[in-house]
């Protein structure tokens, strides 16, 4: 079996975080995600790989595994066991051809094929799952709060939770969703990719939302109250007299949520533009004549 090297195929050195790990699969399950490269068979297979190392060294016990057996990872307790026993052969019957000596930990025996491989008509090892993937498109109104929806996937309805504040873009793992394991083995997961869809005037960019508000000259004049639709209802905001075109204003907790957090959100920027009066009578062509000489 060729040996696959998980950290060449994430980016990342064999030092990498768990952090470090965790962003650069992100990264790369977006850029070859299938919904993103429909029909392209290397980055559907691409994908898996990403997948696959994913599952590996994002797991603390099957890292250390990995890290230990090189390609043999899967197997490392079944060659642990392997060794002992060759080692206990060696006590028994005083040492000779299966000695503890003669064991080479980097690969496995002819005898330690046949025992945990599948010839031979004994046991054959446990496979994992095949990892499966599915796009879930939201509406930003969507992620205010946080409820549950349901997905079909190879004709099975699977209820998932949707935290408050997702990404777009943002994957979510779904550990056992995936398809069954060969041989008692466990079932693989399902990667969920959140596709949001900005249904509103805001422009968003991290928790935070932006809006342009047009102001009437007067208003901005003269000052006043206006009343704006926020995504948390209707709020009033103080124009303050004299108030120049694109003069931004913050309106502290009327942004997006946290991730995972319903109580805790980002800003509001509203950004005012003067819209100018047009058609004017003469009578209004007269008084801003006189308002320029003064």
């Amino acid at each position: 079996m060729e040996y696959i090297d998980y950290y060449k195929i994430l980016g990342v050195s064999k030092t990498a975080t768990e952090d470090e790990i965790k962003k650069a699969y992100r990264k790369l399950a977006r850029k070859f995600h299938p919904d993103v490269n429909p029909n392209d068979k290397e980055a559907h297979k691409k994908f898996q790989e990403i997948n696959e190392a994913n599952e590996v060294l994002s797991d603390p016990e099957k890292r250390k595994k990995y890290d230990k057996y090189g390609k043999d990872w899967q197997h490392g307790e079944a060659q642990e066991q392997a060794r002992r026993s060759y080692q206990q052969q060696s006590y028994d019957f005083g040492g000779g051809q299966f000695s503890s000596g003669n064991f080479d930990e980097g690969r496995f025996s002819d005898f330690f094929a046949s025992m945990f491989g599948t010839g031979g008509g004994q046991s054959r090892s446990k496979r994992r799952g095949q990892d499966l993937s599915a796009t879930l498109q939201l509406n930003l109104t969507d992620v205010f709060k946080a409820h549950k929806r349901t997905i079909t996937l190879n004709g099975k309805n699977i209820r998932i939770s949707v935290p408050a504040g997702i990404e777009n873009g943002q994957v979510l793992k779904l550990k056992g969703y995936g398809e069954p394991g060969a041989n008692a083995g466990p079932n693989g997961d399902l990667f969920v990719t959140f596709s949001i869809i900005n249904n509103t005037a805001f422009k968003k960019m991290g928790n935070d939302l932006y809006l342009t508000q047009e102001i009437d000259l007067y208003t901005a004049m003269l000052g006043g109250e206006l009343t704006i639709d926020t995504m948390h209802g209707k709020i009033k905001l103080k124009v303050n007299p004299e108030t120049q075109n694109n003069t931004k204003i913050r309106v502290k907790g009327k942004g997006a949520p946290l991730y995972k957090t319903e109580d805790q959100y980002g800003d509001l920027y509203v950004t005012y533009t003067v819209k100018l009066p047009q058609n004017l009578t003469e009578q209004q062509k007269q008084l801003f004549k006189e308002l320029s000489k003064l």
